[in-house]
This record gives structure tokens, C-alpha cells and sequence, in this order.
């Protein structure tokens, strides 16, 4: 299917208000035209008169659940790009001091400095000039300073090379998973005050490990507040831990779990001889090599770009190796929109030259998946010490040796150690917490209202029975140690 076939066309609009857990076989309707036309042009305002226009008359053309979705696709936009033309001038003046009028032009147009159009007013990503600051080159930046520029070492950079060359030796002795951490993860999120009625029942569904991974082992629940408290079965590929409270007046209400497991780190040292053909009819490769709208699509445009990087090359570790270092050299990191305000996210990267982990790995799987390499998603936490946070980062199928982990964004270390420096194309660090084998699945229990986050899950999501609860209703702390 092309990117811009006949079905997508009829689905764009759907998609693109986050309606993802909708069966993709909706008729097309009279409005999807104007909204759509609405959100292009930004007239947010408009948009919003005729959603309430359609919930007070209760239009039959349009459910609740896909209105309220409308809703939060402009409430997410409007969160994302919430920075004034002033305040950004403001900050550019700190930042780049000799930039200008022009410059702050060319890297508009660029996407460089991003910004959008929201009802007749230029409204700017909340991130724009950090990530003009990590999108400039060297030399750019340096044009733009008034002092001596320099860069600063990353201490992330210089533990993840120890520590990976740490991994491989381990590996040459050891083919199974080495270098065990034992962690205790502590994650709590707080819904503020009077954000749900007194009285009223909370929805609550936080992070859960996954099992059956070796590199993820051993997981112990030690305790969860409120007590009552639903783990998903493992089949849930992205897996949840429930539970619910009652909304106390002036107060905020609390959820929270702790719990404990090993996480050990993984390499591979492959050779391309090693790697058999595809058993093409398995439900492996045919599951992991499918187009899934709306973000694995197999465009002209992305099946031309994946020919020209690997060439002539028919082996699959030589073209997945050809992949990652393309994106690698190709795609700069950088800080990134709500994943649920952008239509085709391997669409949106390649138009703007950057993106985040989750950005750099959705990309990899297309390019991949056109080339007939299976791959699949996963997510859930980076545990490096000092740098926990939020990561993505994906897994490849190898006939006669399974799956390897590789993480795009990661990227190729800066090493003359060529083990090293390809470590993350087919390995993976021992602080990792795995917490979704795939994106955009559905949770259990199912969500009633549309999800804040529509296909990754890592945060948290919250609602009661007035709605959805977005991410500025509430706040997410985790707290990890090490044993």
C-alpha cells in the first residue's frame, strides 16, 4: 500500500486525531474534510466551536469518543507549541545573540526552529531553541556565539563505553546475557488537586515489566498504592499495572507501585555468513515485516530511500547495518512532539532531518520492514545512573539466531574500537526496563476514553468517567536503585 493509496486518504483524518484504537474500516464522512482543513490552517478555535456544535446537537456522524479525540489532538498541540514569537526572540537573544532576522526565517522554513501557524498567530514548540541548539552544526553554532565556544563532554557517552566494552568482553566469554544489575523501580503518578470532582473514581494505569525476556528476569511486586492492584496478563504487549481511587476534594490523589527485578545487558557478535534466509511464510516474518498505518508505511518515498541505502546488497545484516548507519549519520537527535499529534512519524523525520528515540526507531522499522527484515518496537526505560528517563529502541529478527536488540538512537559510539562502536546495531546495556513489546496495543483493563499517549506507553495513563485526563492534569516521579 502506497502512503497516499485510497485507504489512507479515506483514514488520514482519523488517524490524525488519534482515534488508534478505531477499527480502519470507518466510512468516510462529510466533516473529515473541513476538520481536516481546520487543523491544517490552524483555526483551532473554529474547530472547537463546531466539536461543540456536534456534541450539543449529538451529531450521529460522529461519535463521543472521536470528538473528544478532535479535543485532545488540539489541546496537544496546543501544549506542544506553547511558546509566543516574543518569548522565543527573547530566548534567541540569550542563545544566539548575533542571530537574525533572517536566520530566525531560514530556520523556521528548515524546521530547525519549529513552529506552526495556531489561530493567526506563530506559536512555537515549547523545545525550539534547545533544539536549534542540537540541530546546528559545529561551525553554525559557533557563527552565532559572541564568547569561545565550546563543547561540553557527556558523561551518558563516556559510561556507556565503559560499560559496553565491559559487555562485549563478558560476551566473548559468555554467550548468554552477562552483567546482571538487580534494581528496585519506584514509579508514582499525581493526579493534582480538584482535577477529578470529589467523590469521583480515578482510572489508573502505570508501567509493569515485561517477562519471558532474558535480558528482564526474576521481577518481584513489593508493594502499590492503593494495595488493590491488576497486573496485565504478559500476552499484553504493552503491559500495565490498574488500579483506582476515589477523588478527594483540595487534595491530590496518589498511585504508585514498587517493584524489583534483574536486568542483564546482551550482545551479539554477527557475521553476515552466519545469518540464514528468511523462512518467508512464518508468522514471525510475516508479522514483522507487514506495513501497519499509521506510521509503518511503505511510501514511494520510503521504499526509494531504503533501495538507495542498501544498494544492491541482499544480505540481511548488511542491509540493516547499511539502515542504521544511514539514520545514525543521516537523523540528529532531538527533543519531540507528542507522538499522537503526528500524522506519519518515519514521514515527519525525514521531513525535518531529527526526531527522538522513539522517532529514530519507528524509522528504522520502516525502512527495514520495506527491505523484508523483520523488526519489532520496544520500550519502556533507560536506567543509566543519573540519566533515567524515558527510551525506545527496537528488536531485529535473524534467522538461525533470533532476535537482537538494537537501539538506533544510540546510535554508533564515538570509538576507533570497531566492537564498540557498533555495539548498539546488535547489543544492548544492561539498564534497560521493558515495559512494551510493540506500540499502540491496546490496555487492560481497556481504556473508555481516548489514551493521552496513543501508541507508545510509558508515562501513564489516567481518566475517570468525565474523560480522558492529559498530561498537564497530573505528574509522573520514578525513582530507581541499584542493589
Amino acid at each position: 500500500m502506497s502512503y497516499k493509496s485510497n485507504q489512507y486518504n479515506k483514514l488520514s483524518l482519523l488517524l490524525i486525531v488519534v482515534l488508534a484504537t478505531i477499527i480502519c474500516s470507518c466510512s468516510s464522512r462529510v466533516d473529515e474534510i473541513s476538520f481536516e482543513q481546520y487543523l491544517n490552517d490552524g483555526n483551532f478555535t473554529q474547530l472547537q466551536t463546531k466539536i461543540d456544535s456536534l456534541k450539543k446537537s449529538g451529531s450521529p456522524q460522529w461519535t463521543n469518543f472521536e470528538l473528544d479525540s478532535l479535543e485532545l489532538l488540539i489541546h496537544a498541540i496546543r501544549r506542544d507549541f506553547s511558546r509566543s514569537e516574543q518569548e522565543i526572540k527573547k530566548q534567541l537573544q540569550i542563545d544566539f545573540p548575533l542571530a537574525t532576522d533572517s536566520d530566525i526565517i531560514n530556520w523556521e522554513k528548515s524546521g530547525q526552529l519549529e513552529m506552526r501557524v495556531i489561530d493567526g498567530e506563530k506559536r512555537y514548540f515549547r523545545n525550539a531553541v534547545p533544539n536549534l541548539q542540537r540541530l546546528l552544526t559545529f561551525d553554525e553554532l559557533k557563527a552565532q556565539k559572541d564568547t569561545l565556544f565550546t563543547v561540553e563532554p557527556n558523561s551518558l557517552t563516556a559510561f556507556r563505553l565503559a560499560h559496553t566494552k565491559q559487555v562485549i568482553e563478558a560476551c566473548n566469554e559468555n554467550t548468554n546475557t552477562v552483567l546482571p544489575q538487580r534494581v528496585t523501580f519506584a514509579y508514582t503518578l499525581t493526579v493534582r488537586p480538584n482535577a477529578v470532582p470529589d467523590g469521583e473514581t480515578v482510572r489508573c494505569w502505570l508501567p509493569a515489566p515485561r517477562e519471558g525476556n532474558p535480558r528482564q528476569i526474576n521481577f518481584q511486586l513489593l508493594e502499590s498504592n492503593p494495595e488493590a492492584c491488576t497486573l496485565a496478563p504478559n500476552n499484553y504487549l504493552q503491559r500495565t499495572f490498574y488500579m483506582e481511587k476515589k477523588a478527594v476534594k483540595d487534595e491530590p490523589t496518589e498511585f504508585s507501585v514498587k517493584f524489583s527485578m534483574e536486568t542483564r545487558a546482551q550482545y551479539f557478535d554477527l557475521k553476515p555468513e552466519n545469518i540464514q534466509p528468511y523462512d518467508t511464510t512464518s508468522e514471525v516474518y510475516r508479522n514483522n515485516t507487514a506495513e501497519r498505518p499509521p506510521h509503518i508505511v511503505f511510501s514511494p518515498e520510503m521504499v526509494g530511500l531504503a533501495g538507495q541505502i542498501v544498494g544492491n546488497e541482499t544480505n540481511p545484516l548488511k542491509k540493516a547495518e547499511a539502515i542504521y548507519t544511514w539514520i545514525s549519520n543521516s537523523i540528529p537527535w532531538a527533543s519531540a512532539l507528542e507522538y499522537g499529534t503526528i500524522p506519519n512519524i518515519p514521514h515527519y523525520v525525514l521531513s525535518n532531518r531529527h526526531g527522538d528515540c522513539g522517532m529514530h526507531t519507528l524509522l528504522f522499522m520502516t525502512l527495514a520492514r520495506s527491505q523484508g527484515i523483520p523488526v519489532k518496537w520496544q520500550s519502556g526505560f533507560m536506567l543509566h545512573p543519573g540519566f533515567e528517563n524515558l527510551h525506545d529502541w527496537a528488536e531485529v529478527y535473524y534467522e538461525g539466531i533470533g532476535w537482537v536488540p538494537l537501539d538506533q538512537s544510540f546510535k554508533l559510539q564515538p570509538t576507533d574500537d570497531p566492537q564498540v562502536h557498533n555495539f548498539y546495531f546488535h547489543g544492548i546495556d544492561a539498564y534497560r526496563l521493558i515495559v512494551n513489546d510493540d506500540y499502540g496495543r491496546k490496555l487492560y483493563p481497556e481504556k473508555k476514553h481516548p489514551r493521552s499517549e496513543p501508541y507508545d506507553f510509558q508515562r501513564g495513563e489516567m481518566e475517570w468517567n468525565g474523560g480522558n485526563l492529559y498530561f498537564d492534569q497530573w505528574s509522573w516521579d520514578m525513582d530507581v536503585t541499584y542493589q
